[in-house]
This record gives structure tokens, C-alpha cells and sequence, in this order.
């Protein structure tokens, strides 16, 4: 039983990096060095932390990509 919850768990992490990639991917930064992607995520992490303006601005322009894909 504990086998397969942690493969479970396992699978559910993995499927999650996948889809984590996948953004990477849909914002054009596919080739970017590893070093600046964590940059920026980073970054973005520091300005939205107090910053509900940030946070929605980003978050439009977010939905705004999946809105002209479909999703």
C-alpha cells in the first residue's frame, strides 16, 4: 500500500515538472540558460510578494497567453 501511494506521489510530482516545463517552453524561453530562468522566477517572486498590482498585471498578461492558445 505505501509502495503505491509514493508511486503515486511519485508520478504526481513528475506530471507537475512537466507542466512547470511546459510554461517555460510557452513563454519563449526554451533556450535560455537555466542560471536566468531561476533569475527571473526569483525576481518575480520578490515583486509580487507585496506588490497585488504586479501580481495582477502578470497575471493578465498570463491568461492572456492561454486565452490565445485555448487553454
Amino acid at each position: 500500500m505505501a509502495r503505491t501511494m509514493t508511486t503515486d506521489a511519485r508520478k504526481k510530482d513528475t506530471r507537475e515538472k512537466i507542466e512547470l516545463g511546459g510554461l517555460i517552453v510557452k513563454a519563449g524561453l526554451r533556450y535560455e540558460k537555466r542560471a536566468l530562468l531561476l533569475g527571473l522566477l526569483i525576481d518575480a517572486s520578490r515583486r509580487i510578494k507585496d506588490d497585488d498590482a504586479e501580481r495582477s498585471r502578470l497575471t493578465a498578461i498570463g491568461a492572456e497567453a492561454f486565452g490565445n492558445d485555448g487553454e
